[in-house]
């Protein structure tokens, strides 16, 4: 939006302007290549713009109010009175000069055509007094010309309107972006760009107004892809009862995004979840005292496959949870197993290559 309109901070020399495409689209950067290009110097700075021209936007939106062009016309209408009263001395200074040329011209005409000294002298004056009369003249319509402002009534109707409706002009997504570099040229002198531990921005309006703006540094192009925190604390809320595949289902349905603006997957909730330490639904189970397929088989004295067949076929509670990679059962408590599990626990009558297990584990040799 600034194009040609931005002065370095550092050395005052013009910034030109690069573009990048995004995911959000082309971002203009600022950049001062002047001592580069002259002097083989380093580029004194480089400088995110999508940040500037939407500050610098919104504060011509906030300057084009109706009380603000209201206050513009009445000063427009007192220096137009200004002008006038300068004319009008202009305008005495060509009678003057009138004058004194037709007095030259009645001296040249009243003397004696045989005194010829006089007479040459009297006309020498009187063709002086006439190209002064000329330059009189000229210099008036040119400065008249210069300073001519005055506006019709229709005109001045048609600039409050604008006022009114530049917000919505300016923020329509109609408006091309040459629309907006025309506007920015018809207001702002120039823009002058100063970045040391915050993002310096001096505007320079037409007609000599200023207006500084201190902004916060653009942000790495890494901490821009951050996930919001809002959507980590929604991931984690979701992961206390769901999987990851579930819970980036979810936030879909809920229209969240990703820090980069794609939708979620379990792969992107996956990587959310390791970087911000956020337990898993595993995790979760476990602390409320879920049992492993192991566990279960020690507390039972079956095999492994046969917790698995009795937990497909409904004869023990529990649910298949996803550990990494691979999906596992988790168990309720034996007090919360059916009746028949309950005795069979209670029974303990364990056999076979788990009686070694759990006396290991009684004696602390191993852990299950």
């Amino acid at each position: 939006m600034l194009q040609g309109l931005v002065l370095c901070g550092v050395c005052g020399g013009r910034m030109s302007v690069s573009y990048h495409k995004r995911s959000v689209g082309l971002v203009p950067v600022y950049q001062c290549i002047s001592g580069r290009r002259e002097r083989r110097l380093p580029l004194c700075q480089i400088i995110t713009g999508a940040s500037i021209d939407h500050a610098v936007g919104e504060r011509l939106v906030e300057a084009m109010t109706p009380k603000a062009i209201e206050i513009t016309l009445a000063v427009r209408a007192e220096l137009q009175a200004r002008l006038d009263d300068v004319d009008r001395l202009r305008l005495q200074q060509v009678e003057r000069a009138q004058q004194e040329s037709q007095m030259a011209r009645r001296r040249y005409m009243q003397v004696d055509p045989d005194n010829r000294l006089v007479a040459g002298t009297l006309e020498a004056n009187w063709n002086e007094k006439l190209r002064s009369l000329a330059q009189a003249r000229e210099e008036a319509e040119r400065q008249r010309a210069a300073d001519r402002m005055t506006l019709e009534q229709a005109t001045e109707a048609r600039i409050r309107t604008l006022a009114e409706d530049f917000a919505v002009v300016w923020n329509d997504p109609a408006t091309s972006h040459r629309d907006r570099k025309r506007i920015a040229r018809l207001l702002i002198e120039d823009v002058t760009l100063l970045k040391n531990d915050r993002l310096h921005v001096h505007i320079r309006f037409k007609g000599g107004a200023t207006e500084s703006l201190v902004l916060p540094l653009p942000a790495n192009a890494w901490l821009r892809r951050l996930t919001h925190p809002d959507v980590v604390d929604r991931i984690e809320q979701l992961l206390e009862e769901h999987e990851e595949k579930e819970a980036a289902e979810r936030l879909n349905a809920e229209g969240l995004r990703t820090g980069a603006g794609k939708p979620f997957g379990a792969n992107a909730v996956r990587y959310i979840r390791k970087r911000c330490g956020i337990k898993t639904l595993w995790s979760h189970l476990r602390e409320t005292g879920k049992l492993t397929t192991p566990e279960m088989a020690v507390h039972l004295g079956i095999g492994l496959n046969t917790v698995r067949k009795r937990a497909r076929a409904g004869r023990l509670h529990g649910q298949p949870c996803s550990k990494g990679a691979r999906a596992h059962w988790l168990f309720d408590s034996i007090d919360e197993q059916p009746e028949p599990v309950r005795q069979l626990a209670a029974s303990r009558d364990i056999k076979g290559p788990w009686r070694g297990v759990l006396s290991a584990a009684a004696a602390g040799r191993c852990a299950i």
